[in-house]
């Protein structure tokens, strides 16, 4: 029987050592010490006794047995030689009680190398056993920029605290997001049982997912799984059976093919051109009314942020009063935030809206279980191939608002009011403090965040003393105070001079009219499996500037001048020479950043006199949104 074994394993590895020498790859074992750095380079940690993945051990630590074994373990030496006998009696111990003497071997870069065992290993790998117990010695190269270099140093930070070893991952900051996804804080410590349940649940994943396929796709398991984490949330997966988990994998898998993709976001940056006659705006009389739902997570009148979505939704039903009908539901929080969606879908909403970033886990969930129904998030750099996401490019109205500011100004202070510091928020920032240097060099940008810990907004504005403040965009209906957009301060007297412009009516029209008249289809490209995030701007007309009739009559005409040039895209605030607080980020005079580019910007304009803080420095109301959306959390500083 053992011999048979050897026959079968001879077979298979013959079999893979012709495949890759007719692809030109090498066809046996790797080898270590071929691909270490040179020495004085890195250093060596022992990791003790530990449970080695079988898939991770790739080679040998010199070259000495690496031509008896094809690269996948399998033995590639004759039958009747002593290599096969001793294969062969490895063989029926495993059969009768398991190979239970422990392997030596390195670790490098999350692979492992064996020094002594390498028929263990090949037996092992040939009866497909998980693990295999091993003495181990990582080698650690110096740290450096290089982003495989990056993600090492963040895996073994993740190892530290879990001792998790057998998922690894592709992106930079996808292990501290891991760390942040299982609820734990950076650096936390993991108990037994938090291992138990963790490997329970991923073993369990993993199953399902190379069972459909999974390892044929060029992303790593660790990658699938916290993209599955994102959707529906650790503890919830904690509660599902094998049946469930099985069935969630097969509904979600698209999101696991938008990671295979490099640039996984289709940016729309205005709305689609019809690629057909519209004849009508009416629906076919075989189609009924549309029922659009708008889901808040404040009331209209307690936040300008979801009052100006309300506007939005009222406009809808002055442009479509024959065609559609609106409701919506306020006060949503992460806790009811699904049993809002399933209201709006038991309703018999065609669309929902979510208008916070911080309900996307939510809707891509309730958009997988009903495929029929169109969920769009409010959301900036949102990837996610269940629904469609959606925003304003702000910035376009903050730079024409700091170029007022610039001109206005008495003192050449200025200070510019955050919410969060989100995907957007830092571009709208930087685009202000551009506009005032353009009109003013010697304006300074004095930023605070209304969302810090410990911050009292008003003492800090009258400390700062600026001649113009950028506050909230607009005002909420149950405030009385003028405090909002661009304005000064004399004394106690506020004074008012533009406001911008979120005119989400005329968004929430253009996308409605894509549904009506069937461009809505168009915009997703079947070759191309991606995101899909609408962004649009002046050009669109949905941001625009209010400018108050105080302004003088030449400030004026420079706003137009600026506004027709960003309307017609000649001219983006982010051309030319760009600085940063910390240097120049550009400088070619003729380049203007992209899209991509500004949405994840996570620097600030050389005049600004401020920081971008982290989610532990923010108040909890401003977690659930940084969480999702901040800007540190590409590199897991959230």
């Amino acid at each position: 029987m053992a011999d048979e074994d050897y026959a079968k394993a001879q077979k298979l590895g013959k079999k893979e050592y012709q495949s890759r020498m007719m692809r030109g790859l090498q066809p046996t074992l790797e080898v270590l010490d071929d691909i270490l750095p040179p020495k004085g380079s890195y250093s060596e940690v022992p990791l003790g006794l530990v449970q080695i993945p079988s898939n991770q051990i790739v080679g040998t630590r010199t070259d000495g047995r690496s031509n008896a074994f094809a690269s996948n373990f399998m033995p590639i030496l004759k039958q009747n030689s002593e290599f096969a006998r001793k294969w062969a009696t490895l063989s029926t111990s495993h059969l009768e009680e398991g190979i239970r003497e422990p392997i030596k071997a390195y670790e490098y870069m999350n692979k492992f190398y064996v020094e002594e065992g390498n028929k263990r290993v090949s037996v092992a790998k040939y009866f497909d056993v998980d693990s295999i117990p091993g003495t181990v010695i990582r080698i650690v190269p110096k740290r450096t920029n290089e982003k495989e270099n990056v993600i090492y140093y963040e895996y073994m930070d993740f190892y530290n605290v879990s001792k998790v070893n057998y998922l690894y991952m592709s992106k930079v900051g996808n292990f501290p997001k891991l760390q942040a996804a299982l609820g734990k804080e950076p650096g936390e410590m993991w108990s037994d049982e938090d291992r138990e349940n963790f490997s329970s649940v991923f073993y369990r994943f993993q199953m399902e997912y190379r069972a459909k396929g999974g390892d044929k796709l060029s992303i790593t398991e660790g990658d699938a799984f916290l993209a599955f984490l994102s959707v529906y949330g650790y503890e919830e997966l904690l509660e599902k059976t094998t049946s469930e988990l099985n069935d969630l994998v097969a509904k979600t898998w698209e999101e696991f093919l938008l990671l295979e993709t490099e640039d996984v976001i289709d940016l729309k940056m205005d709305p689609t051109k019809e690629k057909k006659p519209l004849l009508s705006r009416i629906l076919p009389t075989s189609v009924s009314r549309l029922k659009v739902a708008f889901i808040y997570a404040k009331t209209p009148v307690s936040s300008a942020w979801i009052y100006a979505h309300e506007l939005g939704r009222l406009y809808l039903e002055q442009a479509f009063p024959d065609e559609i009908t609106t409701f919506y539901y306020d006060n949503a929080t992460q806790e009811n935030i699904d049993n809002y969606i399933e209201a709006a879908i038991n309703c018999g909403s065609n669309i929902i809206f979510t208008t916070s970033p911080s309900f996307a886990q939510a809707s891509v969930k309730a958009a997988i279980e009903n495929p029929e129904v169109r969920i769009l998030n409010c959301s900036l750099n949102t990837s996610h191939r269940y629904i469609r996401t959606y925003y304003a490019r702000m910035h376009e109205a903050k730079f024409l608002m700091g170029a007022l500011a610039g001109a206005l100004t008495t003192n050449d202070k200025l200070a510019y009011v955050g919410d969060y510091p989100i995907y957007g928020s830092i571009a709208n920032i930087n685009a202000f403090a551009i506009g005032a240097k353009m009109v003013n060099p010697r304006a300074k940008v004095y930023l605070e965040w209304s969302s810090m810990k410990d911050i009292d907004i008003a003492e800090r504005l009258k400390e700062i003393g600026a001649g113009c403040i950028s506050g909230k965009d607009m005002v909420i209906p149950e405030e009385s105070t003028r405090e909002f957009g661009l304005y000064t301060l004399d004394g106690e007297h506020t004074r008012s001079l533009a406001m911008p412009l979120w005119h989400w009516g005329k968004f929430y029209e253009q996308l409605i009219c894509t549904i009506m008249d069937g461009t809505w289809k168009y915009d997703d490209n079947s070759y191309e499996k991606k995101a899909i995030n609408y962004w649009w701007g002046m050009s669109a007309g949905v941001i625009d500037v209010i400018c108050s009739k105080n302004i003088p009559a030449e400030t004026k005409r420079l706003m137009e001048l600026l506004k027709q040039s960003i309307v017609s895209q000649q001219f983006s605030p982010f051309s030319g020479v760009l600085y940063s607080q910390n240097g120049m980020v550009q400088g070619d005079p003729k380049r203007r950043l992209t899209p991509e580019e500004i949405i994840t910007m996570d620097w600030l304009a050389e005049n600004v006199v401020g920081i971008i803080p982290k989610t532990e420095d923010l108040q909890e109301q401003a977690k659930p949104v940084t969480l999702q959306q901040g800007v540190n959390k590409e590199k897991g500083q959230i």
